[in-house]
């Protein structure tokens, strides 16, 4: 809804609440989407948030339950019976269940799984066995699956009676009586065949499947491969447990590529959304690696330090500093960030490092002497001839240096198995600092006596 009428509909909600005209509160949400009554819910008074929470259809309770952040489903549990508890949890799809049980501390979740039935209770356990972070917690077991020796008839009408209550029927999948996955069938070849004939007769038995140990952003990387409207969740032996549908996909999409994005500014990654996060939070997640940083500056510091002789020969050397080590970052941070975004989306493979790495040792030596001509006209117009030779010299084998930095970090971290956004912009920048000053003034000791 626009801005304008959201508002409109927000106060007539808020004075229907005053009036403690109930009925009227809930008829006017019934239409709401989960994420506009949410937004409703956190600008209200807590005793108005509590009413209007309990006044939602328990299906649409579920939904903005779902929604909302870990720390505000807390807030609103504690004013909840266990009753109404006990609803709230049966109501909500098994994997935003798991979502929101996963963040619980270990007593609080045997509280809430005490409140399931036996059935329920099993589901939320199994799902919640999966090491965090892999498929066996995002999958969900809402699915529809039929027989191949079903009639094409048979499973439509199954399909009918099942499907109300399934995450997706785009796909229906196949299996035998052990429940072993045989195919991944669109529904509309369901719907295009002769009720007469049996499912085996439209089976191709081609499907791609991925394990529930199996890392999230494999499940990703699949999904938009295939170009899939949910992935199949099968053990060692087939067996279907469960899918991923493509909605669950792209949030764990966003919420990496927000990591990466966190991670490549030195940060580390936050437990919430900025919204959410404290003033104290944001503190104790940006201070490690800014101190980290501080310690490596000190190391440039050292290096100026121990060739202040050569500085001592040509006061103009420190003019081209800014100059020179900027570039060196800037030209690592691009590799980087190539290499980092080429690893994370399966553009390059971590057995394929040789051949990207000498890829961008060719890049670094194009870009290394098109800089270093233009550092060398800069050095001949500031400094004369020797400093002109010094500081395109510099410039060029700079440049190399951090465009290969800038790719080999970021493979040498997914070779030992580390997240490759590691290899932030300030970390990065902060090396090539360090050596490019070594490599500059190397260079200036070298010509200035040489000459």
């Amino acid at each position: 809804m626009s801005d304008v009428r959201e508002m409109e509909k927000s106060s007539r909600v808020v004075e229907l609440l005053g009036r403690r005209q109930w009925a009227e509160v809930r008829r006017e949400v019934e239409d709401w989407p989960a994420p506009d009554i949410g937004d409703l819910l956190l600008s209200l008074e807590k005793l108005d948030r509590i009413v209007l929470f309990r006044l939602l259809p328990l299906e649409q309770s579920a939904a903005v339950f779902a929604w909302l952040d870990p720390r505000h489903r807390d807030d609103l549990l504690l004013s909840l019976s266990d009753d109404e508890t006990r609803q709230l949890l049966l109501h909500l799809k098994p994997d935003d269940r798991t979502d929101f049980l996963e963040e619980l501390p270990g007593m609080a979740v045997q509280r809430m799984l005490n409140l399931l039935g036996p059935e329920d209770r099993r589901e939320a356990l199994d799902l919640l066995g999966y090491p965090e972070g892999s498929v066996g917690r995002l999958m969900t077991p809402d699915y529809v699956a039929v027989r191949s020796f079903w009639t094409i008839g048979r499973a439509l009408e199954h399909i009918r009676a099942k499907g109300a209550d399934s995450e997706t029927i785009n796909v229906i999948y196949v299996t035998d009586a052990p429940w072993k996955l045989l195919d991944a069938i669109e529904l509309r070849r369901f719907m295009l065949g002769e009720p007469s004939e049996a499912v085996e007769r439209i089976m191709d038995c081609e499907f791609v499947s991925i394990s529930p140990y199996d890392d999230q952003e494999k499940a990703v990387q699949l999904i938009k491969r295939y170009d899939l409207y949910a992935l199949p969740v099968a053990d060692s032996r087939g067996i279907l447990l469960g899918i991923v549908t493509f909605d669950d996909v792209m949030d764990v999409a966003e919420e990496e590529a927000t990591e990466d994005f966190q991670k490549a500014a030195a940060v580390t990654p936050l437990k919430a959304s900025y919204r959410d996060s404290g003033t104290l939070e944001l503190f104790r997640r940006r201070i490690p690696w800014l101190l980290i940083l501080v310690v490596l500056n000190l190391v440039s510091s050292g290096v100026i330090a121990a060739y202040q002789k050569t500085l001592a020969l040509s006061i103009t050397l420190i003019f081209f500093l800014p100059l020179l080590i900027d570039s060196g970052g800037n030209v690592g941070s691009q590799s980087a960030t190539l290499v980092i975004r080429s690893l994370s989306i399966g553009e390059i493979a971590p057995r394929q490092w040789l051949r990207a790495l000498a890829k961008e040792i060719g890049v670094g030596m194009l870009l290394g002497v098109a800089m270093g001509i233009a550092a060398t006209g800069l050095g001949l117009v500031r400094g004369g001839w020797q400093i002109g030779l010094v500081v395109g010299l510099s410039m060029l084998s700079i440049v190399i240096v951090a465009n290969i930095i800038g790719a080999l970090l970021p493979l040498l971290l997914t070779k030992m198995r580390l997240d490759p956004a590691t290899a932030s912009s300030p970390l990065i920048t902060t090396l090539i600092d360090s050596l490019g000053l070594v490599i500059y003034f190397s260079i200036a000791a070298w010509i200035l006596h040489l000459f």
